[in-house]
């Protein structure tokens, strides 16, 4: 029969297989959400409050958001935390000076700086086989290199779960004059944890959390949170400036139905228990050799480096995880993510404590990783982006200037970013990531 309504078939039919969902939102399609929510699809109304002029019902919501994360303001975005990642970059250099942003920076937040006109002085993550951390005496280096750096951003936890050390970054950034952005996409519970550890406890000035990867919040839903209270008064205009003006009113009521549960529920205790189950299976990937990340990780996240016992490539990975009913959060042909929740069931994680018990013992590896070198910068970020485009092979590309970001999926470290020559190497690395072909400049 022709499918008329092919997405939500599609929809419909994937929940029919039963799998568990370790992967976003954070609510597992469990039924914290009351149905009747989906009755509630307003808009601005005299009684419903209107986002970016609070005064009533959104604003008592987003006093409960600020008391749950201890911030000066926090303020509700349902455009994802690509809107709270915009309006940090768009607070950090409303004064002028330069951005010293960590290479592996989400798409959002290169799309935004070319928008903004801000060319990033780049720094390179540490690590092996993930995305890493950014050290901070690299960090340090770079402020004494860049005098005019005004302010730092830096992704903390990584897709792969590694967390930086945002108290010693904060207090370098501090040192030298300049405020500290934490794209915490990933980290929304952090806060939630046996021990406090949310970037804005440790000392960052703003962060752009997406509460629906790990909290009970419908997709699209996050928080930009406000350490700093000299950058609360503009924080609403400048999430307007990027915004929808018809925000929708069920994202926003399942914000105020996550606040109210970890204020006033159980949701501290049940997060508190969750990264204590998660911690068991940690324990069972390393027993089977198969370590997590080296250093803080996430305590919510199992990555499992599959190539260790011979799961290699995704649909290796997706066709063994399947198998136990499982969906990951993402697969990289090396490695899976599963991403926990206290809203996964015991038998979600009975499954996956089956999958690592199934693994074949894992081989230990060197580890070896030394950053590349920056590619050569041929114009800015915004005018490569804003130039005109064609698409050509990558083995066809060397020379040529980049006019998107080309890097693997997930985000990782890219290859490429807008504005720099494709060189030997560059081309090289995309291929090896299967990226085939790239937008580049127009050649006149």
């Amino acid at each position: 029969m022709e499918k008329r309504k092919p997405l939500y078939q599609r929809l419909a039919e994937h929940n029919l297989l039963d799998r568990s969902s370790f992967h976003t939102p954070g609510h597992k399609c469990s039924d914290f959400l009351p149905p009747e929510l989906l009755r509630l699809d307003y808009t601005e109304l005299p009684d419903t409050d209107a986002l970016f002029e609070a005064r009533g019902v959104i604003k008592e919501c987003e006093e409960k958001l600020s008391q749950l994360y201890g911030t000066a303001g926090s303020f509700i975005s349902a455009g994802g935390c690509s809107l709270a990642i915009q309006a940090m970059l768009r607070a950090a250099l409303r004064s002028g000076g330069r951005l010293l942003c960590a290479r592996n920076a989400h798409r959002s937040a290169v799309n935004a700086c070319a928008l903004l006109g801000i060319d990033p002085v780049w720094i390179y993550p540490s690590g092996g086989s993930y995305t890493g951390r950014i050290d901070p005496a690299e960090a340090e280096k770079a402020f004494r290199r860049n005098p005019d750096i005004t302010a730092c951003y830096i992704t903390s936890p990584s897709y792969y779960g590694e967390l930086c050390d945002i108290r010693a970054i904060a207090d370098i950034c501090h040192k030298n004059g300049a405020i500290l952005l934490v794209d915490n996409a990933h980290g929304s519970h952090l806060a939630f944890m046996d021990e406090n550890i949310h970037p804005i406890t440790l000392g960052a000035d703003m962060t752009a959390c997406s509460l629906h990867k790990t909290m009970p919040v419908m997709t699209g839903g996050a928080v930009l949170n406000v350490g700093n209270p000299a950058l609360v008064k503009y924080a609403k205009a400048d999430m307007s400036l990027f915004a929808s003006t018809s925000p929708s009113y069920v994202i926003m009521s399942s914000i105020d139905l996550c606040a109210d549960y970890m204020l006033y529920g159980r949701g501290k205790k049940a997060y508190a228990q969750c990264s204590r189950r998660v911690a068991e299976l940690k324990a069972a990937a390393e027993k089977k050799g198969i370590p997590q990340p080296a250093g803080p990780c996430d305590p919510l996240r199992l990555t499992l480096d599959t190539a260790r016992c011979g799961i290699i490539g995704e649909k290796a990975q997706l066709e063994y995880f399947e198998s136990h009913g499982i969906d990951c959060e993402f697969c990289d042909g090396a490695n899976a993510v599963l991403l926990c929740t206290p809203f996964n069931s015991e038998r979600d994680f009975s499954r996956a404590e089956a999958a690592i018990n199934d693994m074949p013992p894992g081989k230990a590896k060197e580890e070896k990783y030394s950053a590349p070198k920056l590619p050569e910068k041929i114009m800015s970020l915004r005018s490569a982006m804003l130039s005109e485009h064609e698409t050509v092979a990558v083995e066809s590309a060397r020379g040529r200037t980049a006019a998107d970001t080309a890097c693997p999926c997930p985000p990782g470290v890219p290859v490429i970013m807008p504005g720099e020559r494709i060189d030997a190497a560059s081309a090289e690395l995309l291929i090896k990531y299967g990226i085939r072909e790239i937008q580049t400049v127009a050649e006149m």
